[in-house]
């Protein structure tokens, strides 16, 4: 079969990637499972999974890996083919992503109920500024504030273009001529959409981490 190196390579990708998660998960701390519990890691045109945990991921990426077997052995369209490798590619990058940023998750979680909180105590209680220094601690959160918010901003667009790619895949499926022209025209817009977003997030991302550095270094 002239597709086998593509499966074997892909089999593979998947027994390391299952190692990697297997790691992660059994090292996650509680308190990191308690913050993420309720958050969807990604978009559910993507994965149909939330919380801190990514093992769940691994079986819906062999389930479209054995699909893709199915495919190829019943000879569809290159098109097709193309969608489902590129659909594929995208679970890995998105779970190998999610590996790398856990921590940052729960950053972003806690920072945003924090934020939720700040809110409604402001709302409840008129308070008032009588120690005159209290600027200090406004100007010096203020760069975290913002960088958690444009990386949160970021991922809601990953996760809208994300779902964006699964209606076009499917859609493809079913389209002929130059509908289906079309829809992979689109599709790869999408792609090349969502590889911009993802190059924000990690720049977002290594800003962070680039922000905090000094501050673990000192409480170490």
């Amino acid at each position: 079969m002239k597709y086998d190196a593509l499966l074997a390579r892909l089999w593979g990708q998947l027994k390391k990637l299952e190692q990697e998660v297997l790691q992660h998960d059994a090292a996650l701390p509680p308190q990191s499972r308690k913050l993420l519990q309720d958050t969807e890691r990604f978009n559910d045109e993507l994965f149909l999974q939330h919380g801190a945990a990514l093992y769940p991921c691994i079986a819906q990426i062999e389930k479209d890996i054995r699909a893709l077997e199915k495919r190829l052995q019943l000879n569809l369209s290159a098109g097709t083919i193309v969608a489902a490798c590129a659909r594929i590619n995208d679970r890995f990058s998105a779970v190998k992503r999610a590996l790398g940023t856990t921590a940052i998750g729960v950053k972003a979680q806690a920072q945003a109920k924090d934020s939720a909180r700040k809110r409604m105590a402001s709302r409840q209680h008129q308070q008032h500024d009588n120690s005159g220094f209290a600027w200090i601690a406004a100007s010096v959160m203020q760069n975290s504030h913002q960088l958690y918010d444009e990386l949160n901003k970021h991922l809601n667009w990953a996760r809208k273009i994300e779902s964006k790619l699964g209606e076009l895949e499917t859609m493809l499926e079913n389209c002929h001529g130059a509908d289906k022209i079309k829809a992979q025209n689109e599709i790869l817009l999408m792609h090349r959409r969502l590889g911009k977003c993802r190059q924000a997030i990690s720049y977002i991302e290594d800003r962070i981490q680039a922000f905090e550095r000094p501050y673990q270094s000192h409480n170490r």
